[in-house]
């Protein structure tokens, strides 16, 4: 498939409620199958990247049903998981959360596994998670430092070690890897980072009452015993806020714009986006709506404003940030003067190398861009033309440069664009609810 977006001759409005956030879809649908009785997730993410979990659920013996957007999961505790007849193999699709995170989780259970991927998912780096799981005493292997994981079975019998461990690189997915293997050890773990990473797991561990303490504010220790019985979750997922983050940039460059996204997530760690959009000088009006399972969730509305500048992003803010990149560079080339990223290395390990992906197409479309050994440079306030991309393989990639059709002088078509459905099924759609030229196609897209 491929997509279309052609310069906007009005003005975006509208509001809308996004899908859930596909952090939040991920532990929450795992972490259900730890705690004892049915669990009820409302405004579940159903996509490429949440399919792949839920189908490794199910083949470790869980039972699971999706009833429109609401996931139903039946817990039995790490006691009560069944125990394979043969080592399945686990493919986790394009879905680099999905494998770190079942790594853990099969590391606590003691059961085997082979976890493996796509081609794109090989590639991404696992000894980071391997390595601190094998110094818990789980048997596991990696692939020369990447997929296929393979995982051992554990006697039920013998635990798992505590570990005090400091991660060489901030990362939400192996932090909750780890904190997943502890819930199997006989003795603390105790994790520090060197940065500020995303703390879904501490706030859904906490609300299921999780014996978890955060003694320093990079550190997280969780320390055994668990409670005899974990309740099964109850909740509504809030919005994606980095699926918010393409509606809110196609607004931010078409003149005249206001739109509205109804219970977003809000989370401190996941809104550097928001900020760097108020740095650079855009109109945002953000109200909280309350909170579930520790998550904070509100409203965002932006109006259109003509003059954004180009800002510095690094340091911390960089790991608050880290997925809405690409469509945080669209909004940069759409703004006056330039705009430097650092300390983003992290990007060269995505779906995708998305300093070399964003680069490289804004230079096709014209603008001025450079990549740095940790971020890029965009020279911006320069208009681009139109033209015809490739999708790369990478959602966040075939998203942002859709978007940037936009604010362009041609239209553009997104090659290959059915990438976007791993993330935001709903994506075309939801900008053609705003008053967006789309237009989906099949076949050769035209020059």
């Amino acid at each position: 498939m491929h997509l279309t977006v052609s310069p906007a001759h009005q003005p975006l409005r509208g509001e809308l409620t996004l899908p859930g956030d596909k952090s939040l879809s991920h532990r929450a649908a795992l972490f259900a199958a730890l705690t004892h009785g049915e669990s009820q997730i409302a405004n579940f993410l159903d996509a490429g990247v949440t399919r792949p979990l839920l189908e490794a659920l199910r083949a470790l013996g869980i039972p699971w049903a999706l009833e429109g957007t609401t996931l139903r999961v039946q817990g039995r505790g790490l006691a009560g998981l069944p125990r394979p007849a043969a080592t399945p193999t686990l493919h986790c699709g394009h879905s680099a959360t999905t494998m770190r995170l079942l790594a853990g989780f099969l590391a606590a259970a003691g059961l085997p596994a082979v976890l493996d991927g796509s081609p794109g998912l090989r590639r991404r780096p696992m000894r980071r998670v391997t390595d601190p799981l094998r110094a818990m005493g789980a048997p596991i292997r990696d692939t020369d430092g990447h997929a296929p994981l393979m995982l051992a079975a554990r006697p039920a019998h013998r635990r798992l070690r505590g570990i005090t461990y400091r991660l060489p690189v901030a990362s939400a997915q192996v932090k909750t890897a780890l904190l997943l293997a502890a819930l199997a050890a006989d003795t603390p773990t105790t994790l520090t980072e060197p940065a500020p990473s995303r703390d879904h797991t501490e706030r859904m561990f906490a609300a299921l009452g999780l014996p978890l303490e955060r003694p320093a504010p990079l550190t997280v220790r969780l320390t055994p015993p668990l409670p005899p019985r974990i309740p099964p979750l109850r909740l509504t997922l809030p919005g994606d806020i980095s699926s918010a983050a393409f509606l809110l940039t196609a607004a931010a460059i078409t003149p005249g714009s206001r739109i509205t996204l109804r219970r977003v997530l809000l989370n401190p760690g996941r809104t550097g986006f928001l900020d760097a959009l108020q740095q650079m000088g855009a109109a945002l009006e953000i109200t909280p709506r309350g909170k579930t399972y520790g998550e904070p969730y509100g409203d965002i509305t932006l109006a259109h404003t003509p003059h954004l500048h180009g800002i510095t992003v690094a340091g911390d803010l960089v790991v608050r940030m880290v997925d809405e990149f690409p469509a945080f560079a669209i909004a940069a080339a759409a703004a006056q003067g330039e705009t430097i990223v650092r300390d983003a290395a992290e990007l060269r390990h995505k779906e995708s190398d998305r300093i070399a992906a964003i680069v490289t197409r804004l230079h096709r479309l014209g603008a001025a861009a450079e990549a740095l050994p940790d971020g890029f440079r965009i020279h911006g306030g320069q208009p681009w033309h139109g033209g015809v991309l490739d999708g790369g393989g990478d959602h966040r990639i075939a998203m942002a440069f859709a978007v940037a059709g936009l604010a362009a002088q041609a239209p553009i078509t997104v090659q290959h664009a059915d990438i976007i459905a791993q993330s935001f099924p709903a994506f075309a759609e939801s900008l053609q609810r705003l008053g967006a030229p789309v237009a989906a196609h099949g076949g050769e897209a035209a020059p």
